[in-house]
């Protein structure tokens, strides 16, 4: 069964449209008048969109020093690095991954001097070849598979206006099922 693009108005619409990931970011930025809450949605736009077009230099660059990572709600170590090297070495294989493809429907938005908070539906194509390697029977591994879930993302900001890391919670497993949410290329756009 394959996965296909979503109609509306007469139109199709992407499953995963990655422009959306940083919409209501650009949204709350066109209105925001504080310099310290402007510096600090400003870190995560750039943040954002150098984690969709896996530019790892891009997203350092919006880390303070010895960033902190934490993923509740699994208990995968590799989705919890500390430190520059670790987080390096994170953002280096989820590039390789090829899983960069994502949308993160933010629908719930705060900032604040000292953190921003993300909160909404987070979609990713992850590529057949990866999740088999994880285990999970697939039908093709050149394909990509809708990965769905709730998230909610903190991220704490430091004095100069960037990350101290990001503390994620994901409400269910994104996994579940996803051998029968098979995406059909057009349905990922946004970049490239």
């Amino acid at each position: 069964m394959e996965f296909h693009t979503e109609e509306s108005g007469g139109s199709a619409m992407a499953v995963i449209d990655m422009t959306r990931t940083w919409a209501k970011v650009e949204e709350r930025l066109s209105t925001e008048t504080d310099p310290v809450l402007r510096r600090n949605l400003e870190t995560i736009l750039v943040h954002m969109k150098a984690e969709a077009a896996g530019d790892l230099d891009g997203l350092m660059a919006t880390l303070s020093e010895n960033p902190q990572y934490h993923a509740y709600g699994t208990d995968d170590p590799a989705l919890s690095p500390s430190g520059t090297a670790g987080v390096r070495a994170f953002y280096e294989a989820f590039i390789a991954s090829g899983a960069t493809r994502l949308q993160f429907d933010v629908d719930r938005l705060v900032v604040d001097r000292d953190c921003v908070l993300t909160e909404g539906l987070m979609r990713m194509a992850w590529p057949g070849w990866i999740l088999q390697a994880r285990g999970i029977e697939i039908d093709d591994p050149d394909a990509f598979y809708l990965y769905e879930a709730r998230m909610a993302t903190l991220w704490p900001m430091d004095e100069h206006g960037l990350a101290r890391g990001e503390d994620t919670y994901t409400g269910g497993d994104g996994f579940e099922g996803i051998a029968q949410r098979k995406l059909a290329p057009d349905d990922i756009t946004g970049l490239g």
